[in-house]
């Protein structure tokens, strides 16, 4: 099955900008949707951003659209979440997240994704 190693989590001044990485291993993650994740202090895990497994369909949260934008590259076993403009409550722990899925499919439902990845800590200071 596939591991997620995530990357790139930092503490930033509110207004910067960050990019995070997931890496894959175990199997091509070309055959899984992917998803960003995050769990604020005192919070409960809240969806960010989804993409299909050929990066032609993306979908992000109210809370990061314009803002956040998820990517893949399938050849490097990698996906990205650009953050631009970041606020305070923007931190949190960020987390990668797979499952296998079929052509063109994306979700937000994080009881869909079976495969996880350890988190990376963004934090960020007004």
């Amino acid at each position: 099955q596939v591991q997620l190693v995530e990357s790139g989590g930092m503490s930033v001044q509110a207004g910067d900008s960050l990019r995070l990485s997931c890496v894959a291993s175990g199997e091509p993650i070309s055959a899984y949707v992917v998803a960003w994740f995050r769990r604020a202090p005192g919070k409960e895990r809240e969806f960010v951003g989804t993409i299909s497994r050929a990066g032609t369909i993306t979908h992000h949260a109210d809370s990061v659209k314009g803002r956040f934008r998820i990517s893949r590259d399938n050849a490097q076993n990698t996906v990205s979440l650009q953050m631009n403009r970041v606020k305070p409550e923007d931190t949190a722990v960020y987390y990668c997240a797979a499952f296998l899925g079929v052509t063109g499919e994306v979700s937000q439902s994080d009881s869909r994704y079976r495969h996880w990845g350890q988190g990376t800590q963004v934090t960020v200071s007004s």
